[in-house]
């Protein structure tokens, strides 16, 4: 991969890991409502905790991506960004800008079931 490719990559995480944050903010707010915002109705109530464990899990996705996008970021500038843990072939770099934090080539990560 070459430096410009890198760089490229790195601004790539840079702005997923910022809109990532700021998603996982959105949720955070729709889980914790502000004091006084919450339902009197008993029928909305049960809706709510309904959306609201929409909301841990979408939280819980989100933030296990981040820490993907995260430690992707730290790894952008060595050797081993964007090489296949599985095959040690490079992941296309049609892969890597649609999923940055790849630790796999498609064929791999088919293979492994994930």
């Amino acid at each position: 991969m070459t430096p410009d490719q890198r760089a490229y990559f790195k601004a790539i995480i840079e702005t997923q890991i910022a809109e990532l944050s700021e998603e996982i903010e959105t949720i955070k707010a729709a889980i914790y409502p502000n004091r006084g915002e919450g339902t009197s109705d008993k029928v909305a109530h049960i809706s709510f905790k309904q959306e609201q464990n929409v909301h841990f899990q979408r939280h819980a996705e989100a933030t296990k991506r981040l820490n993907r996008l995260r430690h992707a970021y730290l790894k952008v500038d060595t050797a081993e960004y964007g090489v296949c843990r599985e095959c040690e072939e490079e992941i296309p770099l049609g892969r890597l800008e649609l999923m940055p934090e790849s630790l796999y080539c498609v064929a791999c990560m088919n293979e492994r079931g994930e």
